[in-house]
């Protein structure tokens, strides 16, 4: 068994105290834990990879795919039934409607040698989903150890805080352990562990500290970051394989992909182009302007090339879009806006979100979206064509007046 150490990076905090909770095989666990973070904070990683290592019964349920109740409670039964039978290999269909069915098949299913004497665990994924279900749902996955008497331990893994689940009539408290956004100096450490082989740590190194500089005050995903850096690395070692430059002649290195990721920050992050795509922008060493993709970057950057209206108007000629007016838009949107128009790096400090609130006070924009959905706020602007004109006219900023028609 690998010690989790070598397998889970920056987390050993929670792994400790969920190691704690866990107990021994055969101790009944805590009821429910309730896992809390912002996405690509390794809550899933953790969670599973600590099972998987112990080797300790679980079923992993997504609450998305399992988008209805019955759809939910014969997931987590099937699973269950399919560990109870997997010595003999046969196993049949379990169907359940209601959460009294659940109990009472979970309570046979459970009897099963290999988990009557152990802790049985249930992983909810993206439990916020739990809330738009039948009322007494949460409440029972709270309390399943108590209702089915079997050691058993819940566990739900969100995005937003457990202060949005709890009912107004009041439940059974969960353990709540929250995980923080990995750190700058977290990020290059798990980045740095998946180099190459055929490359030195030192070399792989260098490069993700190159790759954080430019990316880390715009972007901290570490999923879009991860990405990001097999997706650039070819580039920065090209000089090595040509034999033009060593590992250790950084100043070189940097000067080959330095231009390459200020492609990718106009191109991958603002998704303009596919992976596919970009690769292949890579290896011919083409612009990406070049590139015929109808996206904001007509709109919002200065050298975008020609725009062909004769197709756009005919394609809309039925329906104007200031008629329609505008259209609701994530924060994500608007910030890559900003970034895009803004010639000096802004990082996405304190400041700026205030005043976005700001100008939802002032009823300029109208908050149309919840924070605790999956795709974050989403506003719509509340001000007129003529209104923004006038501020462009006013401030000699040509970009504004494209706000009204594409936020």
């Amino acid at each position: 068994m690998p010690h989790l150490e070598n397998v889970v990076l920056c987390r050993e905090s929670q792994v400790s105290i969920l190691q704690s909770l866990f107990g021994e095989r055969h101790h009944f666990s805590f009821p429910s834990i309730f896992i809390y973070g912002h996405t690509a904070s390794g809550k899933t990683y953790v969670t599973q990879t600590l099972l998987k290592t112990l080797e300790l019964p679980h079923v992993f349920v997504n609450c998305v795919e399992c988008f209805t109740l019955r759809l939910l409670l014969e997931q987590i039964l099937n699973k269950l039934n399919h560990l109870s039978s997997s010595e003999d290999g046969c196993s049949t269909e379990i169907t359940c409607e209601t959460f009294n069915d659940f109990v009472r098949l979970f309570k046979q299913v459970t009897t099963a040698e290999n988990l009557k004497d152990q802790t049985v665990y249930i992983v909810l994924d993206k439990a916020e989903y739990l809330r738009d279900m039948e009322a007494n749902l949460l409440p029972g996955f709270l309390r399943l150890q108590e209702l089915a008497d079997r050691n058993v331990t819940v566990l739900f893994l969100s995005e937003i805080v457990w202060e949005k689940f709890r009912p107004n009539t009041g439940c059974f408290e969960p353990f709540v352990l929250y995980f923080p956004d990995y750190s700058i100096g977290n990020l290059q450490k798990i980045l740095s562990h998946d180099h190459p082989p055929e490359y030195s740590a030192d070399f792989y190194a260098a490069y993700i500290n190159i790759l954080l500089g430019v990316f880390y005050t715009v972007c901290r995903d570490l999923k879009e970051l991860r990405h990001l850096a097999v997706l650039n690395f070819p580039k920065y070692c090209e000089p090595v394989v040509k034999g033009e430059a060593s590992e250790r002649d950084t100043r070189k290195l940097w000067r080959n992909i330095e231009p390459h990721l200020k492609k990718a920050m106009q191109t991958v992050y603002l998704r303009e182009i596919s992976s596919s795509q970009w690769e292949k922008l890579q290896k011919d060493d083409t612009d990406p302007g070049q590139l015929k993709a109808r996206t904001d970057k007509r709109f919002f950057l200065k050298h975008h090339g020609k725009i062909k209206k004769t197709n756009f108007l005919k394609k809309h000629e039925k329906t104007s879009n200031h008629l329609l007016g505008p259209k609701p838009f994530p924060l994500d949107r608007l910030l890559a806006i900003l970034y895009s128009i803004v010639d000096s790096r802004v990082a996405p400090t304190a400041n700026i979100f205030s005043q976005i609130t700001s100008l939802v006070t002032l009823q300029l924009l109208t908050l149309v979206g919840h924070d605790d959905q999956l795709d974050g706020p989403k506003y719509k602007c509340t001000v007129s064509l003529d209104f923004i004109r006038a501020i462009a006219r006013t401030v000699n900023f040509d970009i504004i007046k494209y706000l009204y028609d594409f936020l």
